[in-house]
């Protein structure tokens, strides 16, 4: 798999609480080099970056982040106020306590209340698996797939763990058949890109795949 193609694939990140504009201009300007995805930003960037760059960047942005425990109605406003500022994209984190509550239905009406707002922009659904046990997130998996989302996440980045090939194995088993996978946090080498793309992977969420990359160039692999 050539670069150009793993790029393509790459949600370039900053979510940081510290990011600044020069910082935010600087990835947008890579992911016009490079051809990534999108740039997955905070909301606060997005008006400014839409009005510098236009369609030249595919923005998304976060909802509900990172914790997930915002009422519906926020996330709902969350969603109408990021698409007005120009986010294509969105990545919301479902609600974690409703979760380990098994109250599944109610993660899965917000799911598609946050897909209702979203219209034809894309939803990712952030499910935090470094939380979850197997019941869970395979209960994730259906209430993603149900709720008619485009993506299923396996994580925020700022939680205790990342994404796995077993979890995202896992989602591959119970998701329905129009339902991505998108992994995130923990990608940490090339290797790491390619295997989880091999698998059927779709979106890759990190901010350090250009740097990986090219660092793979540099040393002559």
């Amino acid at each position: 798999m050539n670069t150009k193609e793993i790029l393509s694939h790459v949600d370039h990140t900053l979510l940081k609480a510290t990011a600044t504009w020069e910082q935010i201009q600087k990835i947008a300007e890579e992911s016009i080099e490079y051809g990534t995805a999108s740039i997955c930003i905070p909301q606060c960037y997005l008006k400014r970056l839409n009005e510098k760059y236009g369609d030249k960047v595919n923005l998304c942005t976060v909802v509900g982040f990172p914790l997930g425990y915002n009422s519906t109605s926020s996330k709902v406003e969350e969603v109408k106020s990021a698409l007005a500022d120009g986010a294509n994209e969105i990545d919301m984190v479902v609600n974690i306590a409703d979760v380990k509550n098994k109250d599944y239905k109610k993660v899965e009406d917000e799911i598609r209340a946050l897909k209702e707002a979203c219209g034809d922009h894309i939803l990712k659904v952030i499910i935090e698996t470094c939380y979850l046990d197997e019941e869970e997130k395979i209960a994730m998996c259906h209430a993603v797939t149900n709720a008619g989302a485009e993506y299923i996440k396996t994580s925020t980045g700022f939680g205790t763990a990342g994404a796995t090939m077993e979890d995202i194995l896992l989602f591959k088993k119970h998701i329905g058949p129009n339902v991505k996978m998108k992994a995130a946090g923990g990608i940490r080498s090339v290797k790491d890109m390619e295997d989880y793309l091999a698998v059927g992977v779709d979106r890759l969420g990190t901010s350090s795949a250009i740097k990986l990359i090219e660092g793979e160039k540099t040393s002559g692999y």
